[in-house]
C-alpha cells in the first residue's frame, strides 16, 4: 500500500474544488497561527511563510473539510477578528481547540467594549480613534467622496474603509483572502503590544484565556441551554394563567390579575399597577407612604395592609409575563428544546461574562424547567468565597493565603481579628467594595493591621482611581478611569465622584480578575472533557453548569475540581517561597434539574 502525501490528502478533501496556495499547509508545523476569514463564497487562510505569510483560498463548499482536517493533523491556534468566524467553524462541525480573538485581545489591552476592526486598526498604527471614518449616505446635501480603489482596505486617511468593516471584504475572493491577511498582520503587531507590558506578564496568557472563553461563548451561543418546554409552560401558567388563544383572553387574565389588587381598595377606585407612582398613590390612599415601590422595600410591609401581599403577587406574576413569559419561550427556545441568547465573553468593565434572552437573570421560579435531555445530566459548581480568595493572590498576601486553606476563610479571618464571623464577612466585603461605616467597620481596622500587604493592594487601587489614573488587573484588563471636569463642579461634588472612583477601582481589581480567573477554570473544562461528551451550557457568575451523559457526570465532576486546582496553579501561582498557595473551592454535584443545587 502506497502512503497518500499529507499535501495529496488535503487536495483531496477539497473534492477537487478550486484552491489556491494549498501546499502551505504541508509543513504546517503543530500549534502554528492559522488566520481564517470566512467569505460569502470563499474561505481564506493565512499561515506562516518563510520570512512572510502565505495565503490559502478555498471555496466555500470544501471549507468544512479542510478546516476540519487542520484542526485535527496540526491543531492550529486560529486568529480571527471576532468569535463571530468560530460560529461558522462550529456550524461545519469543527470545535477549534485553541484561538488568538483579535477583537478580545484589543478589549484587553484599551480596556471598554470598543472593539470593531476599525478600532483595532487604528490602535496598532497609532491612529486618532476620533478620525475614524463612517460610511455617510449620499442625499441632497452631501456628495460622494472618491476614496480611491475599493479593493484596497485601507483608505487615503490611512484608516479601515467603512465598507470593508462593514462586511464588504466578504463579497470576493481576493477581498477575503485579503481580510485574512490583515488578521494574521494584526495579531504580530498585537502580540508586540502584549509583550511590551512588562509589568503585566500574565496579559499573554489572559489573551489566550479570555480569547479561549470568546470561544466557548459562540459554542454556547451554538448549544444553547436545555429547557423541559413543558415544565416551563406549567410554570408560567401558574403566574398568568394558562397560554391566551386570542387577545380577548389576554386582556381578560390581565384585568383579573389587576382585580386580585384592587379589589382591596373602595369599589371603582382604578390605579395602573404598571405605573410606579401610580402605585405609590395608591399607596398612599390606604395610609402608607413610600419614597419609591422597590421589591424590597414592599417586602418590608406585608403587614402594614392586606393590599401589600396580593400587590408583590402581582408584581411576580407580571415579571413572568412580560420578561419570562410565553413570548419570551417562543422567541428564545428552539424546537430542540434549547434555550438560547446572544454571549460575550467580556461586559466592557470588570470583565463579566454577559449574556442576553435571560440567561443572566432568570428567576429561581423557573430553574426547575432547566432539564437534562433524557439520558444526561449536569454537573454544576459554584465558586465559594471567590472574591477574598482572589484578593489573597493578586495582593500576594502571604497571611491572607493562609486562611484561603479552610473551607470558610472567613472563620480564621473572624477569629484572627477576634470577632464574629459574620462581622469578619461583613469587614472583608466591606474592604473590597469601599464600605467603611457600618458593623464592619471596626474591624475593617483589624484587617488593615493584620493583613496590611491585601489592604494596601485595596487601598492603592483606590487613590489611583480617586486621581483618574487607569488601572490594570491582575491578568492585565484595563480599567479605565474618567473624570468629570474639576472646574465645572462644586469641591463637595469631585470629591464625592473621586470617592466613588475610588470604590469602583478596588472592586475592579478583584472582581475583573475573578472574571480571568472563573474563565481560565471554563476553558480548561471545555479543552479537558472533550472524551467525556461534556459541554459547558451555562456560565453564570461564580458559577458553571455542564451538561454530559449521564453515565460519565461523577467523572465530570472530578475532572472539574481538578481543572479548578489546575486554573489556581496556572493563574495564581505562590509568589513567595514558603508561601502556601491559595486555595479555591467550589460545591460541585451532580443534578438532574438545575433548581436541585444548593444555593
Amino acid at each position: 500500500m502506497v502512503a497518500v502525501p499529507r499535501t495529496a490528502a488535503k487536495m483531496c478533501a477539497v473534492s477537487n474544488q478550486r484552491a489556491q496556495g494549498i501546499d502551505a499547509l504541508d509543513d504546517l508545523p503543530p500549534g502554528s497561527l492559522v488566520a481564517v476569514a470566512v467569505g460569502n463564497e470563499s474561505v481564506a487562510l493565512t499561515v506562516p511563510g518563510n520570512g512572510s505569510s502565505r495565503g490559502i483560498r478555498v471555496d466555500i463548499a470544501a471549507a468544512p473539510r479542510l478546516v476540519a482536517e487542520l484542526e485535527r493533523d496540526s491543531a492550529p491556534r486560529w486568529v480571527w477578528w471576532s468569535n463571530r468566524t468560530a460560529l461558522h467553524l462550529i456550524e461545519w462541525g469543527v470545535r477549534p481547540a485553541r484561538c488568538w480573538d483579535l477583537s478580545t485581545a484589543h478589549r484587553l489591552l484599551v480596556g471598554g467594549w470598543r472593539s470593531g476592526p476599525e478600532q483595532i486598526w487604528a490602535l496598532l498604527h497609532d491612529l486618532d480613534t476620533i478620525t475614524i471614518p463612517t460610511r455617510q449616505p449620499i442625499d441632497l446635501f452631501t456628495q460622494a467622496v472618491d476614496t480611491g480603489d475599493p479593493d484596497e482596505p485601507i483608505g487615503p486617511d490611512d484608516h479601515l474603509r467603512p465598507e470593508w468593516v462593514e462586511g464588504e471584504w466578504a463579497t470576493s475572493a481576493d477581498r477575503t483572502s485579503t481580510w485574512s491577511r490583515l488578521a494574521f498582520e494584526l495579531q504580530q503587531l498585537q502580540s508586540v503590544r502584549v509583550d511590551a507590558l512588562i509589568d503585566r506578564p500574565q496579559l499573554r496568557s489572559t489573551v489566550l484565556s479570555e480569547s479561549a472563553a470568546d470561544l466557548l461563548c459562540a459554542e454556547l451561543e451554538t448549544d444553547g441551554l436545555p429547557v423541559d418546554v413543558d415544565i416551563a409552560e406549567e410554570i408560567i401558567a401558574g403566574f398568568v394563567g394558562r397560554r391566551p388563544s386570542t387577545a380577548a383572553e389576554a386582556a381578560d387574565e390581565l384585568a383579573r390579575r389587576d382585580a386580585d389588587v384592587l379589589q382591596h381598595l373602595p369599589a371603582g377606585t382604578t390605579f395602573d399597577l404598571r405605573s410606579p407612582d401610580q402605585v405609590k398613590s395608591l399607596l398612599r390612599r390606604v395610609g402608607i407612604e413610600v419614597p419609591d415601590t422597590r421589591a424590597w422595600r414592599l417586602e418590608s410591609l406585608r403587614d402594614a395592609h392586606p393590599i401589600i401581599e396580593p400587590l408583590l403577587r402581582w408584581r411576580r406574576a407580571e415579571r413572568i409575563l412580560t420578561t419570562f413569559g410565553f413570548a419570551w419561550l417562543d422567541e428564545h427556545v428552539g424546537n430542540d428544546a434549547r434555550l438560547r441568547g446572544s454571549w460575550s465573553g467580556s461586559d466592557g468593565a470588570a470583565g463579566r461574562m454577559t449574556a442576553t434572552a435571560g440567561l443572566h437573570n432568570m428567576p429561581a421560579e423557573l430553574r426547575p424547567a432547566i432539564a437534562a435531555a433524557p439520558g444526561h445530566a449536569f454537573v454544576r459548581a459554584d465558586l465559594g468565597q471567590i472574591e477574598p480568595r482572589i484578593l489573597a493572590a493578586v495582593s500576594g498576601d502571604a497571611k491572607l493565603a493562609a486562611a484561603t486553606q479552610a473551607d470558610d476563610m472567613y472563620a480564621p479571618v473572624a477569629e484572627q481579628l477576634r470577632v464574629e464571623r459574620d462581622i469578619a464577612k461583613v469587614a472583608v466585603l466591606g474592604a473590597m467594595y469601599g464600605q467603611t461605616t457600618g458593623k464592619g467597620a471596626e474591624a475593617l481596622r483589624g484587617l488593615e493591621r493584620e493583613y496590611p500587604v491585601a489592604m494596601g493592594y485595596l487601598a492603592e487601587a483606590d487613590r489611583a482611581a480617586q486621581g483618574s489614573n487607569d488601572l490594570r488587573t491582575y491578568g492585565g484588563r484595563l480599567v479605565r478611569m474618567s473624570s468629570t471636569n474639576a472646574n465645572e463642579m462644586s469641591d463637595r461634588d469631585a470629591r464625592s465622584r473621586a470617592a466613588a472612583r475610588g470604590r469602583y477601582g478596588r472592586n475592579a481589581m478583584v472582581q475583573g480578575a475573578a472574571a480571568e480567573f472563573f474563565k481560565v477554570w471554563a476553558v480548561l473544562m471545555r479543552a479537558r472533557s472533550v472524551d467525556l461528551g461534556a459541554r459547558i451550557v451555562l456560565c453564570l457568575h461564580d458559577e458553571l453548569l455542564i451538561h454530559v451523559p449521564e453515565q460519565n457526570a461523577t467523572d465530570a465532576a472530578a475532572l472539574l475540581d481538578r481543572c479548578l486546582q489546575e486554573a489556581a496553579h496556572r493563574w495564581a501561582p505562590t509568589k513567595e517561597a514558603g508561601t502556601q498557595p491559595v486555595r479555591f473551592v467550589s460545591d460541585t454535584s451532580v443534578i438532574r434539574v438545575w433548581s436541585e443545587a444548593k444555593g
